[in-house]
């Protein structure tokens, strides 16, 4: 049957295999829940058909078989009652339904088997979707969970990025500390040396100053006769 043959991905397909191939599982959930819940419309559909069909051939054989059962016993009835021409025919009668119940098991046997194919891909899909619809919120927020991962991964790495520009500013610094007690040395080294002879000179200068006052002081201490 043409359905059987459309639907055939569908009752050999893995579920869970599909989704741990996806590159992004929350997205291919949704993407199968609405196909699969669209199959599954079609699917339900055509396995009433096929229901059905099977249930009109069985009830084809079970009528045929009941012909069968009477033109028998009709042929036995004829035989007790001394009429074999009688039970020939019934016999004949028989032979006819027993041709047709041949072709009537036939039928009933294809029929079942596309039953049994028909139900076994509408239970695959009612277990699937409800394998979807119960792993989707848990899918959804592991995704969720791994995308924040990634960026908070990426602001790790802008932080390291960070904290490497600090280190070459403290270089910066420590450079410019350098140069500056380089300039503060090298001014100190460019300066006058001290000419200690000139400073002894200064000293004995004032000395003399001292002496000049007491010499005055003494001499007007006299004066006044003190």
């Amino acid at each position: 049957m043409g359905i059987l043959s459309r639907f055939t991905d569908i009752i050999s397909a893995n579920i869970n295999a599909l989704l741990d191939k996806a590159e992004d599982p929350a997205k291919m959930v949704d993407q199968y829940l609405r196909k699969m819940t669209d199959d599954l419309a079609a699917v339900k559909q055509e396995t009433a058909g096929v229901m059905a069909e099977e249930s009109r051939t069985q009830r084809l054989v079970d009528e045929n078989n009941k012909e069968v059962s009477k033109y028998e016993e009709l042929a036995k009835k004829a035989l007790l009652a001394g009429n074999e021409d009688d039970a020939r025919v019934f016999l004949a009668k028989k032979q006819e339904f027993d041709d047709l119940g041949a072709s009537l098991g036939t039928a009933y046997a294809a029929a079942h088997d596309n039953a049994v194919k028909m139900r076994q891909l509408h239970d695959k899909l009612v277990k699937d979707i409800s394998t979807l619809n119960n792993r989707r919120q848990a899918i959804k927020a592991k995704v969720a969970v791994a995308k924040t991962q990634e960026r908070v991964n990426k602001l790790g790495a802008s932080a390291d990025k960070l904290e490497g520009n600090k280190g070459a500013f403290q270089r910066m610094e420590d450079k410019a500390d350098q140069m500056l007690d380089e300039a503060n040395a090298m001014a100190d080294l460019d300066s006058q040396p001290v000419d200690e002879a000139q400073s002894l000179e200064e000293k004995y200068k004032t000395a003399d100053v001292n002496a000049s006052v007491e010499d005055e002081l003494a001499a007007m201490k006299k004066k006044l006769g003190l």
